[in-house]
């Protein structure tokens, strides 16, 4: 037994040190992890900047908060959050389905760009700027803040066919929205949370005519006021709050009005539902608005940890609509 060890060479130890160097720093690369204190030194003003600007373009219009959400979201759930739902372009993200005579705010998002880049040019990302503002419109609203971790860097690819799979349509059942969020690593609990984020936010007729018109799990009073504001044919583009209750106020009005019947599309009131899986949970955000605020800040957290680019990978874009 003294020689069982003899046949296998001892590796010096100042190679072992080289050796373990190089595993952490490549450990280090692939696990890249975002920082709250990314722009402390490089860009001390860049989340004051961006905050006064949200809350003025808030200040104008309530709905615009509810805009640079739905950005944040549209962004991470196509390539990661890697502000890609901002590039122009005919084959881009925003010609997609979902996203196309829908989305809107990308001239507040201009706006913040122009005013970083005077700061500290070349420092900021536009997928950092799309997750603070994101957060900084919901507590100008009344809700919930979170620390956002920074460090993102933006795409130079934007994917319309990757928008069209991979956004969640409002004509999904419930499984479907279970299935469309667990692709993007979230449990039920956290979709259902995320969901909440429709206590802002106004829809176009077409994402709603037909459960105003064709669904019978819709208040009677409620249906009526739909047909009014959306006839059966034309009007696409007239608007209804999602949540009719308080509309510019975050807050948990939402869930009860899907307890009420009053989920303004198909996909919101499919979380309410006769022997629904997903009911105890919007009773639990009726009945508990700080569990709510809480889930909901944390599930935000994390949708902004979506494949981000760090490191050397993408760019900082000096004009969020164009790659350098």
């Amino acid at each position: 037994m003294a020689n069982s060890h003899s046949s296998t060479p001892s590796i010096p130890t100042t190679t072992k040190l080289v050796l373990f160097l190089l595993f952490s720093l490549v450990v280090g690369m692939a696990s890249a992890q975002l920082s709250s204190t990314f722009y402390d030194k490089s860009c001390p003003t860049a989340l004051s900047t961006i905050k006064s600007a949200v809350v003025s373009a808030v200040g104008k219009e309530a709905r615009m908060g509810a805009s640079l959400l739905r950005l944040h979201f549209h962004d991470c759930f196509v390539q990661g959050c890697d502000a890609s739902v901002l590039l122009d372009g005919s084959s881009g993200e925003k010609s997609a389905g979902p996203n196309a005579n829908s989305l809107r705010g990308f001239d507040v998002i201009d706006t913040i760009k122009t005013q970083v880049e005077s700061a500290c040019a070349g420092i900021v990302s536009c997928a950092d700027i799309l997750a603070v503002a994101a957060r900084d419109s919901v507590v100008a609203l009344g809700g919930p803040t979170w620390t956002v971790p920074l460090g993102r860097r933006d795409s130079t690819t934007s994917s319309q066919s990757a928008a069209n799979t991979d956004l969640p349509a409002p004509t999904l059942d419930l499984a479907g929205l279970i299935t469309a969020f667990s692709n993007k690593g979230f449990t039920t609990k956290e979709m259902v949370a995320l969901s909440g984020s429709h206590s802002l936010g106004q829809a176009r007729c077409i994402a709603f005519r037909t459960r105003a018109y064709n669904e019978t799990n819709i208040d009677a009073t409620y249906k009526t006021s739909l047909q009014s504001q959306c006839p059966s044919t034309g009007g696409d583009d007239n608007l209804s709050p999602l949540d009719v209750t308080t509309p510019n106020t975050f807050d948990n009005a939402y869930f009860t009005n899907l307890k009420n019947n009053k989920g303004l599309l198909h996909s919101d009131q499919q979380l309410f539902t006769t022997g629904g899986s997903t009911n105890a949970q919007v009773n639990s955000y009726i009945a508990n608005r700080a569990i709510f605020r809480a889930d909901f800040a944390n599930a935000m957290k994390k949708m902004g940890n979506l494949s981000p680019l760090t490191g050397t990978n993408g760019q900082i874009r000096k004009n969020c609509r164009t790659i350098n």
